[in-house]
């Protein structure tokens, strides 16, 4: 309790004071949930939930004159929120609702007991507070035993809690992987039990606590967990799917947990990196939606196109492409956004294109285009292939290593030569209507792109050639004689 008390010494005087507010008013005032959680944990928590006996009007008329502004976008569940300084607070009224388990609305009902409002939370850990000004601690659900045994336990019965709200199932995965916990047995079985009501839930909030697990620093046990129960059959059944009946002379690699581990490894991967003979280059900040996405998912199109092959061994021809039309379907699904599964889908079809790279035979025009193609998302496909190494032979997985640093290499000379980040035809569509004598429309469109195509595969020629070049093309096409 001491190093609770002292890890949140530096919001302290600012919680005492709005508990002394409130108190003062005749109303009770506590720190609950997440904040206690993670002081106990030695995290940072950069929420500060607070729970009151006081109702919505009562507790903005408390904080107006002592806060330095307040909001009430959540003022229907009880909900007014407010700035002091460079501290936001939440303070919630006593919740004692009822849901309706054939929708997953609750019934919004205000409270006048902080048990009552615990006891509605969604795991123990969660379910602690201390009242203040005092800091008396209030633990009626044995959190922080839980916490210690770093297990995941709820209030009411798991079955109880879930039914009343489905999404608890993924945020019992996300806490595994977040908070390095463990679910106990009997809330395992209960999420096997009530995967199905999943389905109940909006894919907008099954997205956001999809991506809450993926940018934890560790995401596999949490999405073990989702595969394990059966939520991921519901909410993202491709993953399951990558679990591929080994055949008994193991022609191919566990598929699933290959995936896990390239998403660990492109994790690793983020931020600073060094590449033998360039030193530093551009980083993938993290954590990286996007490039965690595109790792995950990258072999998806595997199950759908898996070939037993007559003289032995397992094919799986384009299934990059194939992958990339489900990643497409599931996330549109989930309601990601479009530059999202543009950028995923994009990743995931060009994760295989270095693989023809050999031993460097690729010409200045392939790398070209390799870049042209990958366009902005050339770092994060930097990160993916590197990680979609997961070989146990150390001798190929550092020649692969040393065969992609100069593939990199090759790109920055290439780059710094040509600027290619912004690689245009030498001539613009004004220069070519006039070399041409033609007006814009599809035929300019045409000859533009054609210049294009000869500049990624030829590097700078100048206008002279160009224009020589764009004369040659149109002596073939239909229209020059018209």
């Amino acid at each position: 309790m001491r190093r609770a008390v002292s890890h949140l010494a530096p919001v302290l005087p600012l919680l005492q004071e709005v508990g002394q507010l409130f108190t003062g008013a005749g109303h009770e005032l506590a720190l609950v949930g997440g904040p206690v959680r993670d002081a106990f944990l030695g995290r940072t928590s950069g929420d500060l939930d607070l729970t009151t006996s006081a109702p919505p009007d009562e507790i903005e008329r408390l904080l107006k004159p002592w806060a330095s502004t307040t909001w009430d976008l959540g003022r229907a569940f009880g909900t007014i929120g407010a700035r002091k300084g460079d501290a936001v607070l939440e303070i919630t009224t006593y919740r004692a609702d009822a849901y309706d388990r054939t929708s997953r609305k609750p019934q919004v009902r205000f409270g006048d007991r902080l048990e009552d409002d615990l006891v509605r939370r969604d795991f123990t850990m969660n379910a602690m507070a201390m009242r203040l000004p005092d800091l008396e601690f209030i633990d009626p659900h044995d959190g922080l035993a839980a916490l210690a045994e770093r297990t995941l336990r709820t209030p009411a019965t798991p079955t109880e809690s879930f039914a009343d709200d489905p999404l608890r199932m993924m945020r019992a995965a996300r806490f595994t992987s977040q908070l390095g916990v463990q679910v106990a047995p009997e809330v395992q079985a209960a999420m096997r039990e009530l995967a199905d009501r999943l389905t109940m839930v909006s894919a907008e909030r099954v997205r956001d606590e999809l991506v809450k697990l993926l940018l934890t620093s560790a995401p596999r046990p949490g999405l073990t967990l989702l595969v394990d129960t059966g939520l991921s059959d519901i909410m993202l059944p491709e993953l399951p799917a990558l679990q591929l009946e080994i055949d008994e002379h193991h022609r191919h690699k566990d598929v699933y947990q290959h995936s896990l581990t390239v998403l660990e490894q492109a994790i690793d991967l983020e931020g600073p990196r060094v590449v033998p003979g360039l030193g530093t280059v551009e980083p993938v900040d993290g954590p990286d939606l996007v490039l965690r996405l595109a790792a995950l998912l990258h072999d998806i199109g595997k199950p759908a196109t898996r070939r037993f092959e007559r003289a032995g061994g397992v094919s799986f021809h384009h299934h990059e492409l194939v992958g990339a039309k489900l990643a497409r379907k599931r996330l549109r699904e989930l309601r990601f956004d479009k530059d999202t599964i543009k950028a995923v889908t994009k990743l995931i079809e060009l994760h295989l294109r270095f693989h023809g790279y050999g031993d460097g035979e690729w010409t200045d025009s392939a790398v070209r285009r390799y870049i042209t193609d990958s366009g902005p998302l050339l770092s994060r496909l930097h990160l993916l292939t590197r990680s979609d190494c997961t070989t146990r032979n150390r001798r190929k997985a550092t020649l692969l290593s040393q065969t992609y640093d100069s593939l990199e290499t090759r790109i920055v000379a290439l780059q710094e030569q040509e600027e290619l980040d912004a690689v245009r035809p030498e001539l613009n569509g004004n220069q070519i209507a006039e070399v041409l004598g033609i007006a814009p429309g599809p035929v300019l469109g045409r000859a533009y792109k054609h210049l294009l195509a000869h500049r990624l595969d030829n590097g700078p020629v100048g206008e002279q050639e160009a224009a020589a070049e764009l004369r040659r093309w149109w002596a073939q096409q239909p229209e020059a004689g018209k």
